[in-house]
């Protein structure tokens, strides 16, 4: 096994404006798709978050797990809250600082901010993260990176795009020489993995530390195999159909439905089996299944 540490941290932000966002989302309509609804909501989150990046008056305040939450933070959920109130009124929403509302099989998971920490370090690498569900299937999710300038999007049965291009997972088929990627900040690097992420990375050729959005590496084939061992409905659901839609696979590890698990494993589909006996964890030691009160 080899470690490959590359990461660039590059500052810049950039206007990025997705095919389909272009649209008015404050006047949008029942017969607006709902790929076209959620790019729409991510470009007006994209353009509050970026006025307060780097803000020198942002707020920061924490939470009782003393994970970091800023007012860009809330006004951009509240925003989105209020924009689906108005574009989507009988759909429940899920969001990470707002909790759940509404009880509907059509679910939209919110996370404002994925990876705030790095936010408020004046790291871009963070993303606005908006993902419809029905039942416990994702069927839309964007995950978009303003600062970076990158948007990825995926409807169920369109396909799966970032910047317009189309999206699609590595060919790979042994364990062995595979790539292995994970979203904590070059935790494997650094030899202080969780035990689970540690046993897979020895089955793979390559351990490449992302402290971004993991599952998206997978999902443009630069990695093959990504582990979230922590995580909620709002973290997993945009990338679950992004992941797909690319032609991988998207499991808890234990290869069950993630959405609820509190843990996730994506794949490029033809390593999945192999990766779920690398791991090898009983499920009772992973995350604790989160069961958002939204579906009827």
């Amino acid at each position: 096994m080899s470690v490959d540490c590359r990461h660039t941290n590059v500052r810049y932000h950039v206007q990025h404006t997705s095919p389909l966002a272009s649209s008015d989302v404050s006047t949008a309509s029942p017969t607006t798709s709902d790929l076209e609804l959620a790019l729409a909501l991510a470009q007006a989150a994209d353009q509050l978050a970026l006025r307060r990046f780097e803000a020198p008056d942002l707020m920061v305040e924490h939470k009782a797990d003393q994970s970091p939450v800023t007012d860009a933070d809330r006004a951009i959920e509240r925003l989105l809250r209020d924009r689906l109130a108005t574009a989507r009124p009988d759909d429940a929403v899920v969001g990470e600082e707002g909790g759940a509302s509404g009880r509907s099989d059509r679910v939209w998971y919110l996370d404002p901010i994925d990876g705030t920490s790095r936010f408020v370090m004046w790291d871009p690498e963070w993303y606005v993260l908006i993902a419809l569900a029905i039942g416990d299937k994702p069927v839309v999710g964007v995950a978009s990176a303003p600062a970076l300038g990158e948007r990825w999007w995926a409807a169920r049965g369109e396909g799966a795009f970032r910047d317009g291009s189309r999206l699609r997972v590595s060919d790979r088929t042994s364990l062995a020489e595979a790539t292995v990627t994970d979203d904590w900040d070059s935790s494997l690097a650094r030899g202080t993995a969780d035990g689970r992420l540690a046993r897979l990375a020895a089955a793979c050729r390559t351990v490449r530390p992302h402290t971004g959005y993991s599952h998206l590496v997978v999902a443009a084939g630069d990695a093959d195999v990504a582990l979230a061992v922590e995580g909620l409905a709002w973290d997993f659901a945009a990338a679950q159909v992004i992941v797909e839609e690319a032609g991988g696979r998207f499991t808890d590890a234990d290869g069950l439905n993630a959405l609820y698990s509190g843990h996730s494993q994506a794949s490029n589909g033809r390593l999945h089996e192999q990766a779920l006996r690398a791991l090898a964890a009983p499920r009772s030691t992973l995350g604790a299944p989160v069961t958002p009160a939204t579906r009827r």
